[in-house]
């Protein structure tokens, strides 16, 4: 296992994230989580078993990267979360965090439950319903490639309070993406950390 979380380190590293024996051993879990129960329920494609710290875990610590503050944020949304991907890792990193792991879906919710629950996680809380119209402000907002980015960067705006940021992150390959809306910036990843091209979206919500 410590072979295969090589991509998660260098993500983690890049991010500016401490890594140490614990946290290997919770994004572990985790990942064998993903193999073991989310794919055979179809919360993620069945090809995507060979790629779990490359694809969806290491992906993830990406977005810590992007926050750029000393301190981790008080407090996150993930649209669109899935089975956990990018908020799960997040909260692991994050222990102070408070996590709200958002999808429509009462199915991938009660997996996402499932898999907060096996790591013990009590920095998340996973809610069924949609992004429109929720109330709560949040100092992060994060989404993976579940949207367009036009549409996540403009609902992640709505749900983040002053002072916070949006991040977005892109489908891997293809050319970068040009920023969407007014004050938005293409963070690209070194090839070099997941193997291949990686991009995201940052969104600074009133100079943040």
């Amino acid at each position: 296992m410590a072979e295969d979380a090589e991509p998660a380190r260098r993500a983690a590293a890049w991010a500016g994230i401490p890594w140490d024996a614990g946290t290997e051993a919770a994004l572990s879990r985790y990942a064998e989580w993903l193999r073991s129960e989310a794919i055979p329920a179809g919360g993620l494609g069945p090809a995507e078993a060979d790629r779990i710290w490359s694809r969806h875990i290491a992906d993830s610590l990406l977005f810590a990267g992007c926050w750029r503050h000393p301190q981790p944020p008080a407090d996150l949304m993930d649209i669109g979360s899935g089975v956990g991907l990018p908020g799960i890792p997040l909260a692991v990193v994050w222990p102070a965090c408070s996590v709200t792991l958002l999808d429509r879906s009462q199915r991938r919710a009660t997996l996402a439950r499932r898999a907060v629950h096996i790591l013990g996680l009590g920095n998340v809380e996973v809610v069924v319903g949609e992004a429109h119209g929720h109330a709560r402000k949040h100092s992060l907002v994060v989404s993976r490639a579940t949207l367009a980015p036009e549409e996540a960067l403009a609902l992640g705006r709505s749900l983040c309070r002053p002072g916070g940021v949006v991040i977005v992150g892109l489908t891997h390959g293809g050319d970068a993406a040009e920023p969407v809306l007014a004050g938005v910036e293409t963070v690209v990843v070194p090839e070099a950390v997941l193997d291949s091209p990686a991009r995201l979206l940052r969104m600074a919500i009133d100079g943040a």
